[in-house]
């Protein structure tokens, strides 16, 4: 059946200071089912309106709702995942395309990109990286300094970079050639120019994932100036935990199950089982590492889990912190 679509209504709010500055995006809710950014949005956005946190440099735009039909479903997504294969398009078919279609011009009217997530199962909240400065093909970026340096303002210990290089390895393997299916908010960002960061504040219904996005806002917009200081200046984390994606997993079968409640950075040892196929095979971890973003509601083909490895050394230290 058919989703019925609501009416294509996208908002966001613009505040722009008489002195020149950084432009920042802020998305909440790429995920209908991911609540803390939006909540955080509307708590920073009366803040504002009542005068208590003041824009005085630059320009800031808030996105409360990026996916208003997967909001209003109360699910991950509407008719296709919004964060995957991000681009616009002349021949919009599903409901994310239309949102792309408003969405990557507005990224690209930007400098810099907060995207506040959350994910399914207890863990703790962590920032997502892109890559080293580079000239490849896949993904070229020229902000690595800048984009490390805001993370480690917003207060979280956890670094995880690798997204693109581990989904396109994944697509390939399910006979997908196209790299770009990968390609979410902070590729896009990074695509037309600027630099950004994806923050998963914890689990979806925690409320301290909440509190997680709200200080993450605050930070940014401290670290790029965009603010009134704070009374207490955010300190930066300078001794991370710093890790790559090194593998996706998809669900081969819709009954396929995990052998326990697994959650995000659980330590995996080489050769031990993850889960349990429909068929009665079993997911085995091909190396030492740790479990990231495991979905036990995963439909067949779709990410059931990703498997990462802690960086030698702490490769996002930035000089001077």
């Amino acid at each position: 059946m058919k989703t019925e679509r609501p009416p294509l209504h996208c908002t966001h709010h613009v505040f722009t200071a008489p002195q020149t500055g950084p432009s920042l995006i802020v998305l909440g809710a790429v995920h209908g089912n991911e609540i803390c950014g939006s909540l955080a949005i509307r708590r920073i956005l009366e803040e504002i309106d009542a005068g208590e946190l003041r824009i005085q440099r630059g320009r800031v735009t808030f996105v409360p709702i990026a996916n208003p039909l997967a909001w209003t479903l109360q699910k991950r997504e509407g008719e296709r995942n919004l964060n995957r294969c991000l681009q616009p398009t002349d021949t919009p078919v599903q409901y994310e395309d239309h949102v792309a279609n408003w969405l990557c011009p507005l990224l690209a009217q930007h400098e810099v990109l907060l995207d506040l997530h959350s994910f399914h199962t207890p863990g703790e909240p962590f920032v997502m990286l892109g890559p080293e400065n580079n000239d490849g093909p896949l993904e070229p970026f020229k902000h690595a300094v800048e984009e490390r340096a805001l993370a480690h303002c917003l207060g979280i210990r956890r670094f995880v970079d690798g997204w693109l290089d581990t989904y396109a390895s994944g697509a390939a393997r399910r006979g997908d050639s196209n790299p770009a299916y990968g390609v979410g908010t902070t590729e896009y960002m990074r695509s037309v120019g600027g630099y950004g960061l994806t923050v998963e504040c914890g689990q979806h219904d925690d409320p301290a994932a909440v509190k997680v996005a709200e200080r993450c806002i605050r930070a940014t917009l401290e670290h790029l100036g965009i603010s009134n200081p704070p009374n207490e200046p955010f300190e930066p984390i300078t001794d991370v935990e710093h890790m790559r994606i090194r593998e996706v997993v998809d669900k081969r079968f819709d009954h396929d199950t995990f052998v326990r409640d697994w959650e995000s950075f659980d330590r995996l040892k080489k050769g031990e089982v993850i889960g349990t196929h429909a068929d009665g095979s079993v997911a085995l971890a091909d190396r030492d590492g740790y479990i990231l973003f495991p979905n036990p509601g995963a439909r067949a083909g779709k990410e059931w889990y990703y498997v990462a490895e802690t960086v030698a050394g702490d490769s996002s230290r930035i000089r001077g912190l």
